[in-house]
């Protein structure tokens, strides 16, 4: 172990997570807690957070962390965290939420979405998704807004402050409004050019840029816990709190992909895969991708999905399944796309690449014969597929690089059938990481930078495990299957 440590905090979809680092950037065996919870959703499409709910859990995690390292606190030297992104939720004029924080998966702000694509028409919307690097859709903050100016206008009317889940809970803990350009740059307001609100979006929307939090660097951290924390957690005090990032731009970093020469796969509840590049080397942002940011410096490109972990956690609460042991070992003897099922996998709308709010999941060819098994399979293939048309696009706009690898990550490494199904789908071998959280790991690597214990995130790679290679002949079955799901997909959404 070497100092200054460096304690991390993963706020994530289905859990809360602190861990304490060490300045190489290795987890601290025994160092690490986790509070698993829940989204709660709607039948019209919600799905929402209480935001003092996350606020408790963190304060949570932080208290049993400082407790297991007992002496080793002193030697904390800066904290830094991740969260979920895309998410937003009113408050009032004294910092209190009113309303419920709302995350990407909410599906409701679909029709306000689809009317804003038309006002501006297709030159407006691919001039919007250029400058913000995000397109319009109802996981994005523009769309959002508008819903709730029609559904929602009590809601608006008792906000004074909009803010996202990381940004409250450093307020609550250090007494001052912060966004990172990271957290800002999933929300589809952040203008990519100038690293400002965008005032051409606002102009049109039911909010201010008052109403948003100032935008600082990950690097610019806030120091100086409020009386109350500071007596709680000594150790914690005085040392920076960098500001949140976006989960995504944590695993990027964490995982070693951070250049154009690695594309992180990133598989959760959701899904991503991206690649880091220089912010401003992107003239025109790809149809069908985002441009998000790590930081000023760097950028983020790539597309995410919604469903990933979300359908096979739908597969084992709803299908009569065996045990997870015996389920991954029939998995692993299935012949690829021999199910002859064609599966749209879409259980919360779809995003990358093609971005229809309404879209819905669908089976089809399903008989009699059909076995639980054989769904299961179908689902973690169609979930390959989106995967493999994203990694097309995302390559269509990167150097030419014969050793470029794609480096795995997230509850993926549980499931070696799937993992071998991406690489025969992608076609391209497929690294894991031995790294238990890269996610974690890669905040750690961005403070430790800030600090100047690093000069650059790339000094400290990650540790690879397993490597699965792709089966040619099941690529080419692969490619095949892809184009049938492509047809439905065409028949059914458009």
């Amino acid at each position: 172990m070497s100092s200054p440590l460096v304690l991390t905090l993963d706020i994530g979809t289905s859990s809360t997570r602190a861990m304490l680092f060490d300045a190489a950037a290795r987890p601290l065996d025994g160092h690490v807690v986790q509070l698993p919870y829940r989204v709660q959703t709607t039948a019209d499409g919600g799905a929402e957070f209480d935001a003092d709910e996350l606020f408790t859990a963190v304060v949570s995690v932080i208290d049993q962390l400082l407790a297991q390292a007992g002496p080793l606190a002193e030697q904390i030297g800066a904290v830094a965290a991740d969260t979920m992104v895309t998410n937003c939720f009113g408050l009032d004029a004294a910092g209190r939420p009113v309303t419920p924080a709302l995350t990407y998966a909410d599906t409701r702000a679909a029709n306000a979405a689809g009317k804003l694509r038309r006002e501006v028409g297709p030159e407006g919307a691919a001039q919007i998704h250029n400058r913000t690097g995000c397109l319009i859709h109802a996981s994005y903050l523009p769309a959002r807004f508008n819903w709730l100016a029609e559904a929602r206008p009590e809601w608006l009317a008792t906000s004074a402050r909009w803010a996202s889940v990381g940004e409250y809970i450093y307020w609550r803990l250090l007494g001052e409004w912060r966004v990172s350009y990271s957290v800002a740059a999933w929300s589809g307001l952040l203008n990519r050019h100038s690293l400002t609100w965008d005032a051409d979006w606002l102009a049109g929307l039911p909010i201010s840029a008052e109403q948003l939090s100032p935008l600082a660097d990950v690097s610019q951290p806030l120091r100086g816990l409020r009386p109350e924390w500071a007596r709680r957690w000594p150790a914690l005090k005085d040392v920076p709190w960098y500001p949140a990032i976006g989960d995504g731009a944590g695993a990027n970093i964490g995982s070693g992909a951070c250049d154009s020469s690695r594309l992180a796969l990133t598989v959760g509840t959701s899904g991503a895969m991206r690649a880091v590049l220089p912010a401003e080397s992107v003239a025109t942002v790809p149809d069908g991708l985002w441009l998000y940011r790590v930081d000023a410096r760097r950028g983020l490109l790539g597309g995410a999905t919604t469903e990933g972990g979300s359908l096979y956690a739908w597969f084992q609460d709803t299908l009569r399944l065996p045990s997870a042991e015996q389920l991954e070992a029939e998995l692993a003897q299935l012949p690829p796309a021999a199910h002859g099922l064609a599966l749209l996998p879409f259980i919360a709308g779809e995003r990358a690449p093609g971005w229809h709010d309404h879209a819905r999941a669908s089976l089809h060819n399903f008989t009699l014969h059909t076995r639980p098994v054989d769904i299961v399979r179908a689902g973690l293939e169609s979930v390959a597929y989106r995967f493999a048309l994203i990694y097309n696009l995302i390559t269509a706009h990167l150097p030419a690089d014969a050793s470029r690898q794609i480096v795995a990550s997230g509850g993926l490494l549980n499931s070696p059938a799937w993992l071998q199904i991406f690489a025969d789908v992608l076609g391209q071998p497929v690294l894991t990481l031995a790294e238990k959280e890269a996610t974690s790991r890669g905040v750690a690597l961005l403070a430790l930078e800030s600090l100047g214990v690093i000069n650059n995130v790339a000094d400290l790679p990650p540790a690879i495990g397993r490597t699965y290679q792709p089966n040619a002949d099941h690529h080419q079955i692969y490619r095949q299957a892809i184009d049938t799901q492509l047809e439905y997909y065409r028949r059914l959404i458009g």
